[in-house]
């Protein structure tokens, strides 16, 4: 996905005129809400781009499944199961803390949690 187009602005020294007026992401991509930052090249160029995107406590997220990985297991087709959209396969990383998402599926018989949006309200963690 694409972000918006910079915004116009009137004074053409504007730093800012290169920020995206709001995010284009929608609600369920894991980019949605990170923000923009700009980027001053060498040539003077103003690029923006999107700043670091931190994973979310995983004791404020509402297990909604415990999945046994098994064998040719992957994220997306678990997604897919439990979330309705393989490319939701992110929120099962969010709440599984690995360093590579492919951790997750690469040794059957480990336990992941599949855990339900962060604003969904549910049980929570006993």
């Amino acid at each position: 996905m694409t972000p918006t187009p910079p915004r116009t602005s009137s004074t053409p020294d504007d730093p800012f005129a290169a920020l995206p007026a709001s995010s284009s992401y929608p609600l369920t991509s894991r980019y949605h809400g990170v923000p923009v930052a700009l980027y001053t090249a060498p040539d003077g160029r103003q690029v923006p781009y999107l700043t670091r995107r931190l994973l979310p406590p995983t004791d404020g997220l509402t297990p909604l499944a415990e999945h046994t990985v098994g064998a040719g297991d992957r994220l997306d087709l678990l997604a897919q199961r439990y979330l309705g959209s393989a490319d939701q396969w992110w929120r099962i990383a969010d709440a599984n803390p690995v360093i590579d998402p492919r951790e997750l599926t690469a040794t059957p018989g480990r336990r992941i949690t599949v855990a339900l949006p962060g604003a969904v309200p549910g049980v929570g963690r006993a």
